[in-house]
């Protein structure tokens, strides 16, 4: 993933949900960009924090043996928008896992107030010529690097850690180094 849409996860249970923050910065290049003169977070970019949550949630729920893509967006909905300044809490729900795919449920707050709501699809896919897109190491460093291990905890209330076949798969990759 080139680019993170989330800050840190501030809550993590393996197969249920997960909660993540944006923090909404001046600083970012996009915001200038997008609509000038008005800096606001584009929805699309939203979106893509909410489809990061969730996305993440749903591979690691199979230990990050698949390949989740976002399928689709069949519904979302923005009540108001978001600025510089301001902190962004999304939230995303498995409604359901099956074979071919998954489907979460998620909002954005902004503080006490729903900022936007939304369903999203996701595929598993199998192509072998994914692979370099789906390397270990990037769901490793992902994962670690927005704290998931830090705050999450498995479905019996145990821990959350990485599991052995992506840590064998980054020591093997570090071997060849």
């Amino acid at each position: 993933m080139r680019w993170y849409w989330i800050d840190r996860f501030i809550e993590f249970e393996s197969g249920r949900y997960a909660k993540a923050i944006k923090n909404i910065s001046l600083a970012e290049d996009h915001l200038h960009d997008h609509f000038p003169n008005y800096p606001m977070i584009p929805s699309s970019l939203v979106i893509e924090g909410m489809a990061q949550t969730g996305g993440l949630l749903v591979s690691e729920y199979n230990h990050f043996a698949e390949k989740v893509v976002l399928a689709k967006v069949p519904k979302v909905t923005f009540f108001c928008e978001a600025i510089p300044g301001d902190t962004l809490t999304y939230t995303t729900t498995i409604e359901h896992i099956k074979q071919e795919g998954a489907m979460v449920s998620a909002t954005s707050y902004k503080g006490q107030k729903l900022h936007a709501e939304a369903e999203i699809f996701f595929a598993h896919l199998s192509d072998p010529r994914l692979e370099s897109l789906f390397g270990p190491e990037i769901f490793l460093r992902m994962m670690r690097l927005l704290g998931a291990f830090e705050v999450g905890h498995a479905a019996d209330g145990s821990p959350l850690v990485p599991p052995a076949r992506l840590l064998q798969a980054v020591e093997a990759e570090e071997a060849n180094d």
